[in-house]
């Protein structure tokens, strides 16, 4: 069973919010979920098809009450990639949060995902290219702004020159 040993994995949902949240993987899988079939496109040149199942971030957005301030929606992951000093992170703005294709992945092709495909949680926008797409999900912030988040480019990508609107 892929989801094995994430029973304590949290995703907190905090800032701008009316209502923070703390949410298992047990409780956003027992919320209504999206199945979607789409094209996942790298950055890189690849791409490749997959049936991504999970809660709409919109619900988790509407239970937490995004207050007004609310700019972007910025996504804290376990990973910190390479190595480096600080967490991956990513962000989106509250038109894509709020579009019905964008939830958070906790199955892949009708299974529990693993990890080396963002297990527990995983973001999928896919209005965006891959590297929007953030791995291991626990934090999920609501902020008028990106400044304090990494160099404040909106991700870890966009920190090192990448477009921070990455549409397909």
């Amino acid at each position: 069973h892929a989801a094995a040993g994430f029973e304590d994995w949290r995703v907190q949902v905090r800032g701008l919010v009316a209502r923070p949240l703390s949410l298992s993987v047990k409780d956003l899988g027992a919320m209504p979920a999206r199945s979607q079939i789409t094209r996942h496109d790298c950055v890189e040149g690849w791409s490749a098809i997959g049936g991504w199942a999970g809660p709409p971030l919109g619900l988790i957005l509407n239970a937490a009450g995004v207050r007004d301030a609310a700019r972007y929606v910025v996504f804290l992951c376990a990973d910190n990639y390479h190595g480096g000093p600080a967490r991956y992170y990513e962000s989106i703005d509250l038109v894509d949060a709020w579009h019905p294709q964008t939830i958070l992945a906790l199955r892949l092709n009708g299974q529990p995902l693993d990890v080396a495909h963002g297990a527990p949680v995983r973001l999928r926008v896919e209005r965006q290219l891959g590297y929007k797409q953030a791995k291991y999900v626990q934090e999920i912030v609501l902020a008028s702004s990106l400044e304090g988040f990494g160099e404040g480019a909106g991700g870890y990508w966009e920190d090192r020159g990448y477009e921070w609107y990455a549409g397909i």
